[in-house]
């Protein structure tokens, strides 16, 4: 169990010591529909998110090629738009990290969903990395490419995360 999910489903997380789901049969029951409702709605966030990045993509090799006026209104647009897609993707990910743990344990060795939380760590940085970057090119443009990069790593790495669970 992560750490954030004991936090709140753990033998002593806030569910237990508030007694409002204990740790019993009918308690569990209640927490896995609790489950399959946040997983489904990481599921929907994930493509919410996927299609921010993709707008995210087109603005931003756009704002490289543009100048004047166009510079200065692709620019908003993109930061714009960077603040919906880290809010979408910070709620995607939290309702991952928070959801109750599953009924059984984890089968051993690589299966989808370990890939898929492999590639979640690898996106995550990727997300941190490029929003540390964007905010600083204004002062240091020479970090463009390094924003770049870092963009399309995290794109590939949440796309790739989601075709894992799709095929």
């Amino acid at each position: 169990m992560l750490i954030t999910q004991r936090v709140f489903w753990g033998k002593k997380g806030l569910m237990r010591l508030t007694g409002a789901l204990p740790l019993t049969t009918e308690g569990r029951s209640k927490e896995l529909n609790i489950r399959r409702t946040m997983l489904k709605l990481h599921q929907i966030g994930g493509f919410v998110t996927l299609a921010g990045f993709l707008a995210q993509g087109i603005i931003g090799s756009q704002l490289y090629k543009a100048q004047g006026e166009d510079y200065v209104r692709l620019r908003s647009l993109h930061e714009t738009m960077s603040k919906a897609v880290t809010i979408s993707y910070a709620t995607t990910a939290l309702l991952s990290l928070t959801t109750p743990p599953p009924a059984v344990g984890q089968r051993r060795g690589l299966s989808t969903i370990k890939l898929h939380k492999y590639l979640a760590v690898v996106h995550m940085v990727g997300m941190i990395a490029t929003n540390v970057l964007g905010n600083r090119i204004l002062k240091n443009p020479e970090l463009k490419p390094y924003h770049r990069t870092a963009a399309y790593t995290t794109f590939a790495a949440f796309t790739t995360a989601i075709i894992v669970l799709k095929f």
